[in-house]
């Protein structure tokens, strides 16, 4: 008799849902899984595709074909981030949602987002994480420590900095005030938790 092609045995899930977040979100979707008690596990990806948004979707295709082997269940946890609807036709394609949402900022902003630019076109959103990335993701990132002339090109048309904040914590306002002095800018502080990805989260988990 020949043998059978062997066919490795199936991994089992030790979590139901894999939650596949930007590396940005990573840190607030744990706590909300903490939070809320969710059979769940955070895949995080490189926040830094931010600076190559069009490479987005194929990053998430690729955690998303690995993550199907283990967990019953994939949701994705970021924003269209610049992909222009490419990140969207892509989940389509999957049958994976998405938490709804162009950004983090306008799903912490909950509604506020829309005025805040409103006010002032010219405003540079600040997060928990970006304000403790800042000195990685904007004055390494952009060049400013080695070429600081390049503020005034990359930032002429901005006005104000608009720290939305998880957490009120006085270190990272401290930081905050920071990251606005490196840019020549007034800062602005508004404590707005997890705005609308808590709700837009539990609300897909909440799904069968």
């Amino acid at each position: 008799m020949a043998d059978r092609p062997f066919s490795p045995a199936p991994l089992l899930p030790h979590s139901t849902t894999a939650l596949i977040a930007c590396g940005a979100l990573a840190r607030e979707v744990l706590a909300l899984k903490e939070r809320h008690g969710w059979d769940a596990e955070v895949l995080a990806l490189p926040s830094l595709l931010h600076n190559t948004p069009d490479k987005i979707p194929t990053a998430v295709a690729r955690r998303i074909h690995e993550a199907r082997r283990q967990f019953a269940r994939v949701i994705v946890v970021y924003g269209d981030c610049g992909t222009g609807g490419q990140l969207d036709a892509l989940l389509a394609a999957e049958g994976v949602e998405r938490v709804a949402g162009p950004h983090c900022y306008e799903m912490y902003g909950d509604g506020r987002f829309a005025a805040l630019m409103d006010e002032a076109p010219g405003t540079y959103f600040l997060t928990d994480y970006l304000v403790q990335s800042f000195d990685h993701l904007v004055v390494e990132g952009l060049g400013l420590d080695r070429y600081p002339e390049l503020r005034e090109e990359y930032f002429r048309h901005y006005t104000r900095v608009v720290y939305l904040a998880q957490r009120d914590d006085p270190a990272l306002r401290e930081r905050a005030a920071w990251a606005a002095a490196q840019l020549g800018l007034p800062l602005e502080i508004e404590v707005v938790g997890y705005g609308a990805l808590e709700e837009r989260l539990v609300g897909l988990m909440g799904r069968d």
